[in-house]
Formats: C-alpha cells, sequence, structure tokens
C-alpha cells in the first residue's frame, strides 16, 4: 500500500475540496493508499495545518447536529452529541467507496490528537463543555485543554466516543478498502485510551458480525506534547503500526521483522518532508510508504514557514506508484528485506528465485578499462544456481533496459547503465 494523503481530503476547511479531482490524481500515479483525514474541531484556529485565512472558518461536515438551544464558543448553535448529522456519514462512505472503485484503501480516522493540545483547538472541540447541549465537558482538571479525552476520559466522554465508532463501524461495515486509525499523533500518554477504544473496535465488529476491518495505531505527536515510543505501538493488539521518529525513519530505516503490517509515513518523520528515496529505503526495508502531500496548497505549520509545492514532492509520488507497480510484479508473500545479498543494502529477496535491488544516485563509482566512470553493484547469488533474467529502471525517465543471463553461483557484479538512481530486477529463467 501506498499513496498521498493531505489534510482537507475529508472535511472542508479552507475551501471545498475536489475529491473526485484528488481520486484521479491519485490514480494517474498508481496509488492505492490513503489516510481520511479528520479534525475533531467544529471550526479552524488559524492553527495546526490549516490555511491562517480560514480563521475561525466552520468546519464541514460536522458529525453531529447543531441544533440548539443557546450558541457555541464560535456564536454559532451549540452540538447535540447524540443526534448524529446524516451528512457526514454519508459523504463518509460516499468518499470510501469512490476511492474503492479506484482500487485505493482508505484509512479511516477516528480520531485527532491536535484538537485537544492548544487552547483554541479545545475552545472549538465539541466536548468542550462550551460548544453541546448535552453537559459533557471533556476538560475534567478546567485547564482550558481537552487532553483528558484522550487519555483516561470518564465515562460520560468514553461513551460518546464509543457511540461515534459505532456509528462509523455501521456506516462502513459492508465496504472491503477499509482500515481504521484509533487517533492521529495523541499524546503519549493516550495509549491505555488507544488500547481499549483498538479492544472495542474488534470486538464491535465480531459480535455484530461485521467483516474484521484492520485496525491501526500510529505514533505519537512531536514537540511540547510529544515523546512517546515505538514499542508501544509493537506490543498493542494493532492489526497494523505506522511508527515514527526522523533519527530511526528518516534515511536508512531498519528492516521490518514481518510480525507487523508497518505503514511507514513522512507525516510521523517529517511532518512534511521526504523524497524518492524515502519510498525506495522504506519499501525495501519491507514498509508501506505514504506521504504526508500539500499537494497545490499552501499550509503553514504553527512553528513553521509556508510550504509550497516543491519538486520533491512530485519526485516522491512518481516514486511510490514506481514502487506499487514493483510490488505487484513481486511474490509479496515470499519476498523479505535481505540487506546482506547487495553491495547498495537494500534488496528484496526471495533467495534463488527473485531479487530487487535499489541503487540510490551517485554512490560508488569506478574507472573501466576504456578510463570511464562506472557504477557497479554487487548481488550475492551463493547458492542460487541456473541463469536469471535481468532487467533495470531508471527512476527518473521510467526507462528500463533489458540484459543478457545471469549465471548464479557466486557473487556477481554488475554495472549500472543509468546514471540516476535505478533498480536492478533479477528472476530465476523458466
Amino acid at each position: 500500500m501506498t499513496g498521498s494523503h493531505t489534510w482537507e481530503n475529508f472535511q472542508d476547511v479552507t475551501e471545498v475540496f475536489d475529491y473526485p479531482a484528488y481520486l484521479d490524481r491519485l490514480t494517474a500515479l498508481h496509488h492505492n493508499f490513503i489516510r481520511l483525514w479528520v479534525t475533531e474541531s467544529i471550526h479552524s484556529d488559524g492553527g495546526w495545518l490549516m490555511n491562517p485565512l480560514a480563521n475561525e472558518k466552520e468546519i464541514a461536515p460536522l458529525p453531529y447536529l447543531r441544533t440548539g438551544p443557546g450558541l457555541a464558543l464560535d456564536g454559532r448553535p451549540r452540538l447535540d452529541l447524540s443526534r448524529f448529522n446524516p451528512a457526514y456519514f454519508e459523504r463518509l462512505r460516499a468518499r470510501v467507496r469512490q476511492a474503492g472503485q479506484r482500487g485505493i484503501y482508505v484509512s479511516v480516522m477516528f480520531f485527532q490528537g491536535f484538537s485537544v493540545v492548544t487552547p483554541g483547538g479545545w475552545k472549538a472541540h465539541p466536548l468542550n463543555g462550551g460548544n453541546n447541549v448535552n453537559g459533557i465537558d471533556g476538560d475534567a482538571n478546567g485547564d482550558g485543554l481537552g487532553l483528558e479525552v484522550h487519555r483516561s476520559p470518564g465515562t460520560p466522554v468514553l461513551q460518546i466516543q464509543e457511540a461515534y465508532v459505532r456509528q462509523v463501524l455501521e456506516t462502513l461495515h459492508d465496504l472491503d478498502n477499509v482500515l481504521y486509525e484509533v487517533v492521529n499523533e495523541a499524546t503519549p500518554e493516550s495509549v491505555p485510551w488507544q488500547y481499549q477504544l483498538i479492544r472495542f473496535i474488534k470486538r464491535y465488529e465480531r459480535e455484530r458480525g461485521f467483516m474484521a476491518h484492520p485496525v491501526g495505531m500510529t505514533f505519537f505527536q512531536l514537540g511540547e506534547f510529544g515523546g512517546g515510543d515505538n514499542r508501544t505501538l509493537f506490543e498493542s493488539e494493532a492489526d497494523w503500526i505506522s511508527p515514527g521518529g526522523y533519527t530511526k525513519y528518516a534515511r536508512n530505516p531498519p528492516a521490518t521483522d514481518g510480525r507487523h503490517v508497518q505503514v511507514l509515513d513522512t507525516d510521523h518523520i517529517h511532518g512534511i518532508g521526504g523524497d524518492q528515496d524515502y519510498v525506495w529505503e522504506s519499501f525495501m526495508r519491507g514498509y508501506n510508504p505514504i506521504y504526508m502531500d500539500p499537494f497545490d496548497a499552501v499550509h503553514e505549520l504553527t512553528i513553521g514557514e509556508p510550504v509550497l509545492n516543491e519538486p520533491q514532492h512530485e519526485r516522491a509520488r512518481v516514486a511510490m506508484g514506481q514502487a506499487r507497480r514493483w510490488a505487484d510484479r513481486l511474490d509479496l508473500k515470499r519476498v523479505t528485506p535481505q540487506s546482506e545479498l547487495a553491495s547498495t543494502g537494500y534488496c528484496l529477496a526471495d533467495r534463488g528465485r527473485e531479487y530487487l535491488i535499489y541503487i540510490p544516485a551517485g554512490g560508488v563509482t569506478s574507472e573501466s578499462d576504456e578510463g570511464k566512470a562506472t557504477r557497479p553493484v554487487t548481488v550475492n547469488l551463493t547458492g542460487a544456481s541456473g541463469p536469471f533474467t535481468v532487467e533495470w529502471m531508471e527512476f527518473e525517465t521510467g526507462r528500463t533496459k533489458q540484459e543478457g543471463l545471469l549465471i548464479g553461483g557466486s557473487e556477481r557484479m554488475l554495472t549500472v547503465p543509468f546514471s540516476g538512481g535505478s533498480l536492478l530486477y533479477l528472476r530465476k529463467a523458466r
């Protein structure tokens, strides 16, 4: 699974999001996975990845009806947390189905960590006592933040959350392109609450006789409320996880061990960042690489500068589509990361059958007998008998080149025919 996801692909914040055009673009890029983003806030406070021009703009649709009586803190009618908004769930189902018709898997996000950690975010939260008619206030300690609702919510708050989760599950239960994500980048103290909801989702689907959808747990916030430990993801009952941390995953990530499906997301590594090398390094180490993509919009982080649509974004998008097509060619049930088999340190292999080697741009060069610079790559085919077909691909152009058969049985050196980043694919000849 791989693909670009962006903040407004479900709820409209700065403007009405052109979802069909977004899917068209993903399809053209050969992507097959997105995260469907939610914010729990009822309006933008001009912070967290929102265009500052959207300050105080109502987010739509919301999961609850604004019936009143009385006005919420934004001057609009208060929400009734016992009455769901049909338009929200109709859009949810429609967007997941539309993606499924394009062969795209959708990770549906239940909750949003950034909606509770700032005064502006909490002021706009449905569980703020000033915004609902139900007498519910998630700020148990009265500090002006809503951290408790993602940590140790009291029974009334948890009941509201579980009712919302049930409604999502009922809405999507028969769609087979659905994954679930408990919350985007909550604080580390949210772990027990996330574990509880993972069990709740699995139990509810089982008791209702629904198809079981993979439930995921993703990395925590960076910054003031950040930290967290990836071990809590690995120790969870989640079906898939998305670890994070710049130092460990931005370059040369460790190989996966096959015990968990792992989605490696630039959102949990850079915020916004990464390039085609990130995609290939991640894929070759056994991850499903996805990309936090600003697309053509300008978004502003509270702590950063506006992020424009830079060339590296397009290179990463193209690389994800290329990686997806190569994944379709490989026997993914058999290949595993085996870095020791290639001089570049990046190899997916089913020994004796097929080998996919990533060759970064640049790298080691040597001089040929004619005095020309060459780029050698070495593959260990010891124990792999018989001939192998040889295929090369250059990332930038997508060009491929076939060469003659390569005989196994020993360590073999080949010369890369392209100057840029490339792939080498060896497959047992039939």
